[in-house]
């Protein structure tokens, strides 16, 4: 088992913990991660861009001259692609990027992602992250205490003052164990998870 410090808010080590291999140390298949990224984004694109074909543009109708005799080279329409106003070649339609990923590949996938910021080195345990009042200043604090300017912070429970103390702070994303995702966790260049989230990690993916 990969053994971690676990620091208090003020940046001071207070003990140790030991993380199990089953998540933590788990081989790190960098062609599931790749895949639980690209899935991620493309379900997260509307897919909602339109533009119209030659067949969708008013106007047109009528053939703009004969065919033969004039010196112009022949048409049959003034809403062919190559017209000002005519329509787009091959035009983009509303569409569905999303696609699926079996459960076992998504587990996998963040069961990598989770191993390789430990392997890393970019994976801190705090004891808690409690606040009395909703105060950026503090978190920031944290952070500085921490010595960290870009992470994903995980959280055991909702806690609304650290959530909402965190919210304005660049390159700082606060998440609950049931919502954390690979993409998250690798564009967050340092993961920090309290030890209730990683009791909760373990129990549902060991």
């Amino acid at each position: 088992m990969a053994k971690v410090s676990v620091f208090n808010m003020e940046g001071k080590e207070v003990g140790t913990i030991d993380l199990n291999d089953a998540v933590f140390g788990a081989p790190i298949n960098e062609h599931l991660v790749h895949m639980a990224v690209v899935q991620q984004l493309a379900n997260n694109r509307q897919g909602t861009q339109k533009a119209k074909t030659r067949s969708e543009v008013s106007g047109g109708g009528r053939k703009p001259w004969r065919q033969k005799g004039t010196g112009h080279a022949r048409q049959g329409s003034t809403r062919s692609p190559q017209w000002t106003g005519g329509g787009v070649v091959f035009a983009p339609v509303p569409r569905d990027y999303s696609f699926k990923l079996n459960k076992k590949e998504k587990r996998a996938a963040l069961k990598s992602a989770l191993s390789s910021r430990v392997t890393d080195g970019k994976l801190i345990v705090v004891d808690e992250l409690k606040f009395d009042e909703i105060k950026t200043k503090k978190f920031a604090a944290v952070l500085e205490a921490l010595k960290i300017s870009k992470a994903l912070v995980v959280l055991g429970d909702v806690d609304k003052n650290v959530i909402l103390s965190a919210r304005n702070i660049p390159n700082v994303k606060t998440a609950q164990v049931n919502t954390i995702n690979v993409y998250d966790i690798l564009k967050g260049d340092t993961l920090v998870l309290t030890k209730d989230a990683v009791a909760k990690i373990e129990e549902v993916y060991a």
